[in-house]
């Protein structure tokens, strides 16, 4: 029931958290619905905010993860108590990881209920995974508590576990939902002292390089001007790709990614500025990235991550559009005229020519059973639609859709990659999907993590979600194959090599549609699929069983477990 402020009109708790949700402006929400949160997921239906159910919590978990970062708006994860919410925990971890503002509705246990089956330490298991643990404290406090849990989740960029105890839920409260104020965030203005520190290092620097994170997602043009006007190349971390496409001087990603031209660029800067980004190890290869000498910034609203994974010659605490916005304004005072220092029409036809993978020459590898995962990621990156938004899972395969397949923008890529779980990218891609309904959804993983998380693809057939997935199918957990068996006892690679699957079969069977590809003429299958998508017919997914030639170890992977 619902009413006016101060007419003292009685609701559930379960109705008034649901409600609060949908006027503070949460976006979609995706669950598994039991007994536990059955009211306040129905609440938040009735009050329009739309609903994907899930096969699994750990399905739902990131899909609400990703269609947080690629909608820019608030996801919802709902949950039964206890074993609903263990489901979720690693979709919770990885949203925890990587700081995406996401609610984790569950419902708890009775503070009574000490035998309960159910009953488990929920704010602990929150807390273990990085996330923040809030909970519905009692009835009274029903609406302020899950304002509080919102406002943290949007003005901290945390993900937020909000328990809702049985008991408390189903008592009833005052009505103040009406009451309730959105909460705006506010942009954090860098110190003017640090801003002038900032632009006496970008006019000292001849080869400056700006590699933005997802925190300079928002601030596109801003940087853009002020590498303009420095000199300076501008790359991206692997989660923010896309964000400078057009750019005569974007490197792409920086990182285990990078092409050798782009980690050749990075390298012989002599200024690294980070825009929100951390600059971790697999953003700047362990350090190898920097040069002896090179001096290096970040950027960041959060102190703490100043100076978090490496030295830095300077940290500013701002937001990255500000600080780029004053940070120009300073340097045109001094500097009237753009300077081209790294921004040469030589580094700009290289940069054409070679910062993307699929431009480099390498032998091909494909047999007469098995294509080049090389071969197949270009071949598809010329069939599909340009307009599309690429997921990728986790593994061996990786590099291939992330450096192959071109996105249109920031909002075009979508990488879960802060836990390092395999099994993530099919509920990625749908979440994206639904954050992008015009782009086609693109996925990229492999055979173990594919199979690891094939119940949601039930989930897209019934969504008739247009979906492509692509599957570089080896038959093994390859990075473990290449990586790590070499220098095992013979008998450990049996552990993870597996017979072949047809997972092409195995997703017709699930309603969508399925090819096997072993060939690039194989690719032809392909058409009809594209076709019916090009007239807008198109209501299944589509499962690109890809038989991949061994590329004795991806390059990417080599890079990363120098530190494993």
């Amino acid at each position: 029931m619902s009413g006016e402020p101060g007419l003292n009109v009685q609701a559930r708790v379960s109705t008034l958290v649901g409600r609060t949700l949908a006027k503070l402006g949460v976006g979609h929400v995706f669950g598994v619905v039991g007994s536990g949160n059955f009211d306040v997921t129905g609440t938040l239906m009735a009050e329009g905010v739309p609903f994907t159910a899930a096969r699994h919590e750990g399905g739902a978990a990131t899909m609400a993860d990703a269609y947080g970062r690629m909608s820019g708006k608030v996801g919802v994860v709902t949950t039964h108590q206890g074993c609903g919410l263990t489901n979720a925990i690693t979709g919770v971890g990885e949203a925890a990881k990587s700081r995406t503002p996401m609610i984790v509705l569950t419902a708890d246990t009775q503070a009574a209920a000490t035998r309960s089956n159910f009953k488990i330490d929920q704010d602990s298991l929150a807390r273990s995974v990085g996330a923040v643990a809030e909970r519905i404290h009692s009835p009274a406090t029903a609406v302020a508590d899950t304002v509080r849990a919102f406002r943290t989740a949007v003005n901290e960029r945390r993900t937020v576990v909000l328990s809702l105890p049985l008991d408390v839920q189903s008592a009833t409260a005052a009505d103040e939902v009406g009451a309730v104020v959105v909460p705006q965030p506010l942009k954090v203005r860098p110190d003017a002292a640090a801003v002038q520190e900032l632009v006496e290092l970008i006019a000292a620097a001849e080869r400056p390089v700006f590699v933005a994170g997802r925190g300079g997602r928002g601030a596109r043009e801003e940087i853009l001007a002020l590498a303009r006007h420095a000199g300076a190349l501008v790359a991206t971390s692997a989660v923010a790709s896309g964000l400078f496409n057009g750019d005569s001087h974007n490197l792409g990603i920086s990182g285990g990614f990078s092409s050798p031209l782009t980690a050749e660029l990075i390298s012989g800067a002599d200024l690294i500025v980070g825009w929100g980004c951390t600059l971790n190890m697999w953003t700047m290869r362990h350090g190898r990235l920097i040069s002896p000498g090179t001096k290096v910034v970040q950027v960041d609203v959060e102190d703490a991550s100043l100076g978090a994974n490496r030295p830095i010659t300077l940290g500013v605490l701002g937001d990255s559009a500000l600080t780029a916005a004053d940070a120009l304004a300073v340097l045109q005072s001094v500097q009237a005229e753009p300077v081209g220092k790294y921004r040469s029409e030589e580094n700009a036809l290289a940069i054409k020519e070679g910062s993307r993978w699929r431009d480099v020459e390498n032998p091909d590898l494909s047999t007469p059973t098995r294509i080049d995962p090389r071969v197949l990621s270009r071949e598809l990156d010329s069939l599909l639609p340009a307009e599309r938004i690429v997921s990728v899972d986790s593994g061996n395969f990786m590099g291939y859709p992330s450096q192959y397949l071109a996105v249109p923008d920031e909002f075009g890529f979508c990488f879960t990659q802060a836990f390092q779980a395999i099994g993530l990218g099919l509920y990625t891609a749908i979440g994206a999907a639904v954050a992008q309904p015009d782009r086609l959804p693109v996925l990229g993983a492999g055979d173990g993590g594919f199979l690891m998380g094939i119940s949601e693809l039930e989930t897209a057939v019934r969504m008739k979600l247009p979906l492509v997935c692509i599957v570089y199918n080896d038959a093994a957990y390859g990075a473990e194959v290449h990586h790590f068996a070499p220098q095992a006892p013979e008998e450990s690679l049996a552990s993870v090599v597996f017979p072949e699957t047809d997972i092409a079969a195995i997703a017709r069977g699930f309603g969508a549609d399925g090819v096997t590809v072993q060939t690039a003429g194989d690719l032809a299958a392909v058409e009809p699929w594209l076709a019916a998508y090009r007239a807008g017919t198109q209501t299944k997914p589509l499962v690109i069983d890809a038989k991949i030639a061994s590329d004795g170890g991806s390059w990417w992977l080599a890079e990363a477990f120098q530190g494993h």
